[in-house]
């Protein structure tokens, strides 16, 4: 039996995933981390994007995270995300369209609040796009 560490995904929704892996990959603050059972203990911010769960067998599962916490200890994973979704169940569309909105306010930003806001916004429009896109080449190959 191939070793596995638990797995949790949290967001102020509720718990979107709650398992065992073999692998677990993360965009975290100081870039994109691989994580194994028994790996050493840390926090870590996340940014927004893609984390994926991968079983036993070599398959991936991925979700979409705007931003949260890591924490890893040897046989638990945490993930407390602002917002999670399974990455199959994002919305292209609504991306794009919340991509074009935050680009509209940037170019006629009035408040230095107001751009920040805006730059946040399309942040996290171009993280769930990303994320389609590595769901679609992981189903094209």
């Amino acid at each position: 039996m191939a070793m596995t560490v638990h797995v949790d995904i949290v967001s102020a929704e509720g718990a979107i995933h709650s398992g065992q892996a073999a692998m677990v990959y993360a965009t975290a603050e100081m870039g994109e981390v691989g994580i194994a059972p028994r790996h050493t203990a840390f926090i870590s911010r996340l940014r927004p994007g893609d984390v994926r769960v991968e079983n036993e067998h070599g398959e991936q599962e991925h979700f979409y995270v705007s931003g949260g916490m890591l924490e890893v200890q040897p046989h638990k994973v945490t993930v407390l995300a602002d917002t999670a979704i399974r990455a199959r169940d994002l919305d292209e569309a609504a991306a794009l369209e919340a991509k074009r909105r935050a680009e509209d306010a940037l170019s006629g930003q009035k408040a230095e609040f107001e751009y920040a806001k805006a730059q946040a916004e399309l942040a996290e429009a171009v993280a769930q796009l990303r994320a389609i896109e590595k769901l679609r080449k992981m189903k094209r190959g």
